[in-house]
């Protein structure tokens, strides 16, 4: 079974439709690569998979159950939050709250949801996270003390403290400078060796092309070309993909 089965979903802002008819699937431990031009559609279909956008028409399941049927809609804000702990989110600018440490932004959603866990218990798991991303050391440092790099490994942190089903990226390297891409980018490669299952929405090629097994190419809304990195980066068959990946790589 499909750990995500996303069918038909549609979304307009006024009168510009953004994502037409978007379908697509993935198994459990799989990494997925959304590239595309800017407009193309990829991040409004990652918001509206997190649930931070509404679809106008489709469904999106996750291991076998409906989450979101825009037949019948979204339901309670409480079904929303609900829905959201499926995914875990990576955004941009990091979003870090910047009056808590590292290690309070980590355990802050796992403190406030629960789930049958002790205060020692999620402070003793944000610290194994936060050393996973090589932060250990950093636990009590604010935002404004680390790195663009370091900021991103604990919002990475803190997306993976809910042990959510599917984590999402969001372009996770735009804001950074090039010397601290690199940082970010092998603490995903070593997630993806763990057979995390990730949604990764990224303009880095060479990245997409190494640690994925399957890409998505969307352009104008639509998914114009699915398939292995094999398939949609060395040989497209979608006239557009190549003109895409030939203005990328200049």
């Amino acid at each position: 079974m499909s750990i995500l089965e996303v069918n038909n979903i549609k979304k307009k802002f006024d009168n510009t439709e953004v994502l037409k008819d978007i379908s697509f699937s993935m198994e459990k431990g799989q990494t997925l690569s959304i590239i595309g031009s800017s407009g193309s559609g990829k991040t409004t279909l990652l918001r509206c998979l997190n649930f931070l956008e509404t679809p106008d028409e489709g469904t999106i399941s996750v291991n076998g159950n409906l989450l979101y049927d825009a037949a019948v809609g979204h339901g309670k804000d409480a079904d929303i939050r609900e829905k959201r702990l499926h995914f875990g989110m990576v955004f941009q600018q990091f979003n870090l709250f910047p009056q808590y440490t590292a290690l309070e932004n980590v355990i802050l959603a796992p403190k406030l949801e629960g789930r049958g866990k002790s205060a020692e218990e999620i402070i003793e798991n944000g610290k194994v996270l936060l050393d996973k991303m090589g932060l250990y050391d950093r636990m009590n440092n604010y935002p404004h003390q680390l790195s663009g790099g370091q900021q991103q490994r604990v919002a990475i942190a803190r997306a993976l403290a809910l042990q959510p089903d599917i984590l999402c990226f969001d372009e996770p390297t735009s804001a950074l400078d090039p010397e601290l891409t690199g940082e970010v980018l092998k603490v995903i490669k070593e997630l993806a060796s763990q057979h995390t299952t990730m949604i990764i929405v990224t303009h880095e090629i060479s990245f997409a092309k190494d640690v994925s097994d399957e890409i998505i190419f969307m352009d104008g809304g639509v998914i114009a070309e699915q398939g292995t990195p094999a398939q949609v980066i060395d040989n497209p068959a979608n006239e557009r993909t190549r003109q895409f990946l030939s203005n990328y790589n200049g």
